[in-house]
């Protein structure tokens, strides 16, 4: 009985280790690919792990105000910059062929960034791109595009580097962060490890110094018209300094800072501010991207790491004990078989005697026989 319970359990143990081995190796890969289903949430937040928008709020915040028939103005106020991001699984399928096929997935991008107080629109721009599903960073495709600031058509543009996520198990280096003013990624380099909201992150920097983003010429000219009559050319300088704080696990931003500043540069007159904004997640955003990043975290965890070391454990334990529960079945039946042994070479010597004793009982009355012949 314990030799066959212990070929039982060395069998379960054997299976635990092949499952643990097969969900390391083969399932946990899968889970740390970006999936085609993402959908981005409706009004009610549905349906279930959907992409949220993130909103960031700048207060007292300088920026050029431009609407239609009216001069350019420069405000100041509080900006909310929404960003939207949207999963596109029909343009995938067909769109994802080749190379990219089954290693990419398009997803479009919106932003909108509102005067609060007023509730108008200062600037907008949308995307569409196709990343990575294992890096997330962006892959060539030849339809990518990036249309900003005006019913102009899409501008050509070259995505690259990281833009709303960093790889699952991010490390603790410098990537490349795509900038929409730049049109180029620049690094992003790792500085530390933080805690937000009981989540731990690691914390990314990224410092463009001035660089020139002169919009087109008419652009400019009307620009320069209007804050420096006097002037004959000019420039735009930008320059930002961006703070990612990531869940490494997960890949997801917990929180973002943008201090972004433009400056119209003329060669004769007085500079002018365009932009002077401290961009940073709102409280709702960070708290909703920290509830994300933790149940993806977990996800990734329990099945990359958690279930397979279980198994693996418990696989280990069921061979252990299933080898020790078979040698010893196979001990006990070995005793039991030499016990046996013992008894059959016992059983002659205790028959023989009897078999003399019947003899020896016969041998009076034979006797008797013969004496009682004798006398007749």
């Amino acid at each position: 009985m314990k030799a066959r319970l212990g070929a039982l359990l060395f069998g379960i143990g054997v299976l635990c280790l092949v499952v643990a081995a097969g969900v390391a190796f083969y399932v946990a890969p899968t889970v740390t690919k970006l999936p085609y289903d993402l959908q981005l949430c409706n009004a009610d937040g549905k349906p279930e792990g959907c992409l949220k928008p993130s909103v960031a709020v700048a207060e007292n915040a300088k920026f050029l105000q431009l609407k239609k028939d009216t001069p350019p103005t420069v405000q100041t106020g509080t900006l909310e910059a929404t960003t939207e991001v949207a999963p596109q699984a029909e343009t995938t399928e067909k769109a994802m062929t080749g190379k990219l096929d089954g290693k990419a997935v398009v997803w479009d991008g919106y932003g909108t960034v509102k005067w609060a107080e007023k509730n108008e629109v200062i600037s907008q721009y949308a995307a569409e791109f196709a990343i990575d599903r294992e890096t997330a960073a962006a892959v060539a495709w030849d339809k990518q595009y990036l249309q900003a600031d005006g019913p102009d058509g899409p501008d050509e543009v070259t995505f690259a580097g990281q833009i709303y996520k960093f790889p699952f198990h991010t490390e603790k280096k410098t990537y490349q962060y795509f900038d929409r003013d730049l049109r180029k990624a620049v690094p992003i380099s790792f500085k530390g490890t933080e805690t937000i909201k009981g989540t731990e992150v690691y914390r990314f920097e990224q410092v463009i110094p001035e660089t020139d983003v002169s919009p087109a010429a008419d652009k400019l000219s009307f620009l320069l018209g209007t804050f420096a009559p006097t002037a004959t050319s000019g420039k735009v300088m930008y320059s930002n300094t961006r703070t990612l704080w990531v869940e490494p696990v997960s890949g997801n931003y917990i929180k973002v800072r943008e201090q972004q500043k433009k400056m119209l540069m003329p060669d004769g007159g007085t500079p002018t501010t365009l932009l002077d904004a401290d961009f940073v997640y709102n409280d709702k955003t960070i708290a909703n991207s920290a509830e994300s990043a933790g149940k993806t975290r977990d996800q990734l965890n329990l099945v990359g790491r958690t279930l397979p070391l279980a198994l693996a454990v418990l696989g280990a334990l069921a061979l252990i004990a299933g080898l020790w529960l078979f040698l010893a079945g196979r001990r006990s039946t070995a005793a039991a078989r030499h016990r046996a042994d013992d008894v059959v070479d016992d059983v002659p010597a205790q028959s023989a005697a009897p078999e003399r004793d019947e003899v020896t009982a016969g041998a009076p009355a034979s006797g008797a026989d013969t004496e009682v012949g004798r006398e007749h």
